[in-house]
């Protein structure tokens, strides 16, 4: 693989990784009730989810998934009811990320890292991304180290910018800012997951 084809490849994966979405809220909501080190789980655990992906276009079994409606469906509606399960907690949480905090009540690592795979793995649009855009590279990397540096870029790429997404949400100024707006954040991260969930049934 050329280095012009791998910029090629990293531009694209940086512009998928940086599109608002829900994973962008799944991270923040960890970021800022967790901390930082809740915040870079959550991002590799996507980021694990994003290489998934990349493996499986890379094997052909994305083609697969493409040519199946049933299980296209099936995994848009899921994806879609966690989204609202999400957003529905977010919804009923009392007291807010500061209150929380106070408390001293502990936020689970595995929840966070649930929760980063889980938002990427039922997310059928990366199938697609990487059928549509991804798949081109695959024909051009036809030794296994061009393999590997096809799998990593899309996984490395979104992990660090998840990951400077969380450093940036954890800085101790930009969370005393936030905490006093916890029960409203909270608030607008339900209905902002549950939009998004609405989106994807309605675009399903």
């Amino acid at each position: 693989m050329t280095l012009s084809i791998w910029l090629s490849l990293l531009m694209i994966c940086m512009l998928g990784a940086m599109s608002p979405g829900p994973s962008l809220a799944v991270v923040a909501k960890h970021s800022l009730a967790g901390g930082r080190l809740h915040g870079i789980v959550t991002s590799w655990a996507h980021a694990f989810g994003v290489g998934v992906y990349a493996l499986l276009t890379l094997l052909g079994l994305a083609v697969v998934l493409k040519q199946s409606p049933t299980l296209f469906q099936i995994i848009t509606y899921s994806g879609a009811a966690y989204l609202a399960y999400l957003g529905i907690n977010a919804l009923r949480s009392k007291g807010g990320v500061a209150a929380k905090l106070a408390a001293g009540e502990p936020a689970s690592m595995a929840a966070a890292a649930r929760d980063g795979l889980m938002i990427s793995v039922l997310n059928p649009k990366l199938a697609l991304f990487f059928l549509a855009l991804f798949s081109q590279f695959v024909a051009v990397g036809s030794g296994i180290s061009d393999r590997v540096i096809i799998v990593a870029t899309p996984l490395l790429v979104d992990g660090l910018w998840y990951t400077l997404i969380a450093l940036v949400l954890s800085r101790p100024a930009v969370l005393e800012t936030l905490k006093t707006r916890a029960q409203l954040i909270d608030r607008l991260s339900g209905v902002v997951l549950i939009m998004l969930a609405l989106r994807v049934v309605w675009q399903g």
